[in-house]
């Protein structure tokens, strides 16, 4: 399984986006998409709290599963079952249920109610979601986890560690999903896994052996030691890497995954960015990364990224050339998005270098329209004349821009992603220049 990871917590595009990229993740070598939703699912009942003002319709998800079996593509939902709930854990309703009171990231595993809200998410997202044969557990970054009293207590009671606390509570949804949907394969996140010691594993043999670890983080430093673990480990080698606008070292990938005796064939996930969790900011939009994302998918279908995995690229993208070391890529391309991919470099590049001269260097600005000008509304008009026409065409050129940037946003994404993408990047800088073009006219 080659799966492109989409977690929608951040920048989820609208259902016509994704029927311009499934295609082209098949084409690129992948055959699944391991959707994360999030608040994004149409949760409904006493779970509706739990849905984004956005979420997804039922006839989305419906559309999402049609488009992926169009392409060839097995959907393999994601739920967080442990850590990174933030997204459940923030509302009233359930802050009883944290691990620590202060923090919204974990679940606390000793409250019944935990379970019983478990069993109902898991249950609306499989039942929307028949035609999988995996379902991902998630289970990684449980942050906090033995520090609230609840875990103290059972771990002094039970003379048990952090490790079987947390592997209690993966039976527990393991059993639950195996005696609900029989045949349903489980998949995990294995940071959590690693802390653990193998005697521990090994006396739960039975317990996870439907369970598949993936690697939840990008290459490690040392990928040759981390190729010796992976070769004594009794356990599937998956691949693992995420990507971003950067197309670096995307053999990184091919380290993770050597053939070891005995293992399962090897399953690959990339994962175009998102948020690191549900309050941290954007990272990269998917159609910037999608350049890298197609690297490393021919990266694993070719063993390297070899000149035939290079000319997949180009062709499928409609690029001229993409330079690793740099980072960039040559020519227009033709791939769905590829109006914000260059608009985002305009932006990276320019938009900030561009106002900053205009204010900072400018001497005339400097000198005769300076804050204390600015703050008292004085001025000589003779040597405000001297900048004004320049400051007025770039702050009309650059309003021209964002005006269309938003448009091809807004093609592809939410209000919501919208508003807060142009907030982050956009204007800190256009601010300062519009309110100096407002204290000039």
């Amino acid at each position: 399984m080659r799966l492109v990871h989409l977690d929608l917590k951040g920048a989820a595009p609208r259902v016509s986006y994704l029927e311009q990229v499934f295609p082209l993740l098949s084409q690129l070598g992948a055959n699944g998409v391991l959707m994360e939703y999030e608040d994004m699912f149409p949760f409904k009942g006493e779970l509706e709290i739990l849905r984004s003002p956005y979420a997804y319709s039922e006839e989305d998800i419906e559309r999402i599963q049609q488009l992926a079996e169009q392409h060839k593509l097995e959907v393999v939902p994601l739920v967080q079952t442990f850590g990174h709930v933030e997204f459940i854990l923030k509302h009233e309703k359930y802050q009883h249920l944290r691990e620590v009171e202060r923090f919204p990231n974990s679940f606390n595993p000793h409250v019944p109610d935990t379970l019983a809200l478990l069993k109902s998410i898991l249950s609306q997202v499989v039942e929307k979601h028949r035609r999988s044969t995996w379902i991902h557990i998630g289970a990684d970054e449980v942050f906090h986890l033995g520090e609230g009293m609840d875990s103290k207590n059972w771990m002094s009671h039970n003379k048990g560690d952090v490790g079987t606390m947390y592997l209690k509570h993966i039976k527990e949804v393991l059993g639950f999903l195996t005696a609900q949907y029989w045949g349903l394969r489980v998949l995990m996140w294995d940071d959590m896994l690693r802390k653990i010691s193998v005697g521990a594993l090994r006396g739960e043999g039975t317990a996870l052996a439907l369970l598949a670890p993936v690697p939840g983080s990008s290459a490690p430093a040392h990928p040759g030691r981390h190729r010796a673990q992976r070769q004594q480990e009794p356990t599937p080698c998956p691949v693992g890497m995420r990507v971003s606008g950067k197309h670096e070292e995307p053999e990184a990938l091919l380290l993770l995954a050597p053939t070891c005796p005995g293992c399962s064939p090897c399953r690959g996930w990339l994962s175009p960015p998102c948020r690191y969790d549900h309050y941290s900011v954007l990272c990269e939009l998917l159609p910037v990364s999608i350049p890298s994302l197609a690297i490393c998918l021919q990266t694993l279908v070719n063993g390297g990224f070899t000149e035939e995995a290079k000319k997949k690229v180009l062709d499928v993208l409609g690029l001229e050339n993409v330079q690793l070391e740099q980072s960039t890529c040559e020519g227009r391309g033709a791939f769905p998005g590829v109006e914000i991919y260059h608009m985002v470099e305009q932006v990276n590049g320019h938009l900030k270098e561009s106002i900053l001269k205009a204010l900072e260097e400018e001497s005339a600005i400097k000198g005769w329209f300076s804050p204390y000008h600015r703050k008292h509304q004085f001025g000589n008009p003779r040597n405000m004349e001297s900048f004004g026409s320049k400051v007025l065409k770039l702050h009309e050129d650059w309003e021209s821009f964002v005006r269309d940037l938003r448009a091809q946003l807004e093609r592809i994404y939410f209000p919501d992603t919208v508003e807060e993408w142009l907030e982050e990047n956009v204007n800190p800088y256009l601010d300062q220049l519009r309110d100096l073009v407002w204290d000039y006219r």
